[in-house]
């Protein structure tokens, strides 16, 4: 469309946008509060929200224009799954990484005694499952964890960590699903063992000595995808300027976060009571290159541990999106069978981001998807004008992910849901060559 401009006028000037209190609601945050979004003239009041489930529901109902959402969602959504079915799509991934797996002091001193030796986040699951094959011995005691949503990355890169190790997280423990903002107390309160949330949930609970963390979600996946902004795909075809103009001030936002001299400017917005409501020490302690996994220990480099913008972080891939499909066939979530790349197509639209980030002069990828799990450091991405650099991509269990067959991906898998039928998935996935 080549009559368009950098500052094309938006159909829609008054937006409302909503939220999950966690560090990555930043780039709204900063976005509002630095005057992104007014440059392109929108309006944008931005809604703290209780719950991911409220999310879907305000941007299925229109209550909301769009929002800061888990990856899945849309997705989810978009095949009825949890909900009545509403197709939504996202076309700007909000960050890379940025959870976490926090367990009570009394469960991670049981697992560092399971072995005398330095513990290694490679090594905690299995730690952890001498645990739990104890305590079915002894006491036929279950351990009990938290996840924020069912269709979260939260609870994928949980079950992964779980099942490389060889726990089956359906039957060898107990998962329930808490608000990430109400972990800290059930963990210190006893009603859950253990939790995987984002920031700054498991830095409150090592702060307030509620917890430890055991491993980070970038342990478990380097340079995972977190966190997309969504809409309805009703909206974005009714409002296509006004979702331009979000992407456009989002992107800049991005930029600007991932800029380590910005950082403390950062944690001093999203500390507000706006938005995380959350000790500014907590919100640093992940949010400007290091990490802190227990109180008696000192923190550690962690560069990656949030990504809003390197990387191509804003980059919407739907290798990303195939790769969370497969995983509602793994634990059972997906029942249906459906061609695992045309349902991240619908949803995941990286030619809206093409068309829009073109108008910015940012770097644009070759492809819409790439493989995971290839690069164990930094690498360059072939792009038309140059090498791009990108992040690390490595599984905590050495796996890799081909989204040109995802179903031999979901065929390696030894722990998945009983019912998935391999062969219909392949059928319904078979392509003619």
């Amino acid at each position: 469309m080549s009559d368009m401009t950098h500052h094309e006028a938006p159909e829609k000037h008054e937006l409302r946008l909503g939220f999950i209190p966690l560090t990555d609601c930043c780039v709204l945050a900063v976005a509002r509060e630095k005057g992104f979004f007014q440059s392109y003239d929108l309006d944008v009041t931005l809604s703290r929200e209780a719950s991911w489930a409220n999310i879907r529901d305000k941007v299925a109902v229109g209550a909301l224009d769009g929002a800061h959402m888990l990856a899945g969602i849309p997705i989810a959504a978009t095949l009825g799954l949890g909900f009545s079915k509403k197709p939504m799509i996202t076309a700007f991934s909000m960050d890379l990484n940025g959870n976490a797996v926090t367990v009570s002091n009394a469960l991670y001193d049981r697992i560092r005694g399971a072995e005398a030796a330095q513990m290694t986040p490679a090594r905690t699951a299995q730690l952890l499952k001498q645990v739990m094959d104890k305590d079915r011995k002894d006491s036929g005691r279950v351990l009990r964890f938290a996840t924020v949503f069912p269709f979260s990355n939260h609870n994928y890169q949980l079950r992964y960590w779980m099942a490389a190790a060889g726990i089956d997280p359906d039957r060898d423990v107990e998962l329930t699903v808490i608000p990430p903002q109400y972990m800290v107390d059930n963990l210190a309160s006893g009603a859950i063992d253990g939790f995987c949330a984002g920031e700054p949930w498991n830095s409150h609970a090592v702060r307030s000595l509620a917890g430890k963390i055991l491993v980070t979600g970038y342990d478990i996946w380097n340079n995972a995808p977190e966190k997309v902004f969504g809409v309805t795909q009703d909206w974005a075809q009714k409002y296509p300027a006004t979702h331009r103009a979000l992407i456009k001030a989002m992107l800049e936002a991005a930029r600007w976060i991932d800029l380590p001299e910005n950082r403390e400017e950062v944690v001093s917005i999203i500390a507000g009571a706006p938005y995380t409501n959350a000790d500014a020490a907590v919100v640093r302690m992940s949010m400007t290159g290091t990490f802190q996994y227990s109180h008696d220990s000192g923190p550690v480099p962690l560069p990656d541990f949030n990504v809003f913008h390197r990387y191509l972080a804003n980059f919407p891939w739907r290798s990303h999106a195939m790769w969370i499909i497969t995983q509602m066939y793994r634990w059972g979530q997906l029942e249906q069978y459906l061609n695992i790349r045309e349902v991240a197509e619908s949803v995941y639209r990286p030619d809206i981001y093409r068309e829009t980030a073109a108008m910015l002069g940012f770097p644009l990828p070759g492809s819409d998807d790439k493989c995971e799990g290839g690069h164990a450091g930094n690498w360059q991405l072939e792009t038309a004008d140059s090498g791009l650099l990108m992040g690390s991509d490595s599984f905590i269990d050495g796996g890799n992910f081909d989204p040109g067959d995802p179903v031999a991906y979901l065929k390696r898998q030894n722990i998945r849901h009983p019912g998935l039928d391999i062969e219909r998935l392949a059928q319904a996935n078979h392509r003619d060559q």
